[in-house]
């Protein structure tokens, strides 16, 4: 199992790049948010890309990428997860490192695009995430993962995204998705936020016919799957009742879920913490991988550890700030 380490001085130009990259002017370069978080020498090692660019559909953000363990055997179980950004934003290329992370605890993980608005609207990008976990079902195997054993995963809209496809059986007959879903871990996620008061929710659904169709609060059902739903007690974008009110929904129904809420996290932090560079700041990736590992990821048990940094001495002040300030670049869901 490869090493995974900082010095101080390197760690403290990471960060100097994390404060770089909220401040530079968006028409400048082409440069994310997310960059320092997949710095080569940010990201977890013993995992590789081994899919890259491919195309589930026609059109340009319908390409995924695919993770894998770098020693690979059996076939190894998947995680498909969905990236937030409002509906409206997102990039597969600012999650490699999480892509890395799952894969170097063993996990073969798919990473799609979809389509944003205002190029679409609901229930398009969630028709887009049916069909990337349609190419998945069909062709994960070549990559090395087993089919059988598929969870979803997601952050934010991509939480949504996740939960929807979970809880709404449509989207996946449209498209032929027939493998089990064993388990879904939410991030961070709006589930029950209807009505519609801010203009990213308004612009993603203000449109549909049924609005309260759109909210995963509704739809739960005793056919649901075991969830893991975490979020960060002070998240300013999507507030913590969204996660507490699904929860109630899901125990009522019967459902197995798993909480976890991450004391003074606001909205990024929790996603930001499964990559090596974040790790420290909480068991994120330990509490998912352990969620998984309970609804048969490895039935033969946890292969690899994560590997975790110590704390930089003297930064958590700083860092805070720096989460605070990427948590003030999105427009609320939710009161």
């Amino acid at each position: 199992m490869p090493l995974f380490s900082f010095a101080p001085s390197a760690r403290r130009t990471l960060l100097a790049l994390v404060a770089f990259a909220l401040f530079w002017p968006a028409n400048a370069m082409a440069l994310s948010l997310m960059d320092p978080f997949n710095l080569p020498g940010a990201m977890d090692g013993g995992a590789s890309k081994v899919g890259d660019d491919i195309a589930y559909a026609d059109g340009p953000r319908h390409h995924l990428d695919v993770y894998a363990p770098e020693k690979r055997g059996d076939p190894a179980p998947v995680v498909f997860f969905i990236y937030g950004g409002g509906w409206n934003r997102g990039e597969r290329s600012d999650y490699q490192y999480l892509g890395r992370a799952f894969a170097a605890r063993g996990f073969v993980t798919v990473i799609a695009d979809y389509r944003l608005v205002p190029e679409v609207h609901y229930p398009e990008f969630l028709e887009d995430n049916a069909a990337a976990l349609r190419w998945t079902q069909d062709h994960i195997a070549e990559y090395g993962g087993d089919p059988k054993r598929v969870f979803l995963a997601g952050h934010s809209a991509g939480a949504y995204n996740a939960v929807m496809l979970a809880l709404e059986p449509s989207f996946r007959q449209e498209y032929g998705v027939t493998i089990p879903i064993l388990g879904v871990a939410a991030l961070s996620g709006p589930y029950d936020f209807y009505p519609f008061e801010y203009g990213e929710v308004q612009n993603a659904f203000g449109d549909t016919d049924n609005p309260e169709g759109t909210q995963p609060i509704n739809l739960v059902t005793s056919n649901a799957p075991a969830m893991f739903l975490a979020a960060g007690t002070t998240d300013p974008i999507v507030r913590v009742q969204n996660t507490e009110n699904l929860a109630a929904k899901l125990q009522a129904n019967g459902i197995w879920v798993t909480t976890k809420y991450y004391e003074g996290f606001g909205h990024m932090e929790p996603v930001i913490a499964i990559g090596a560079l974040w790790r420290w700041r909480a068991p994120v990736l330990d509490d998912m991988v352990e969620f998984f590992t309970r609804f048969g990821a490895f039935p033969s048990g946890v292969p690899y550890a994560a590997v975790t940094p110590e704390a930089p001495a003297g930064e958590t002040e700083r860092i805070d700030r720096v989460m605070d300030q990427l948590d003030g670049l999105f427009e609320p869901v939710t009161k």
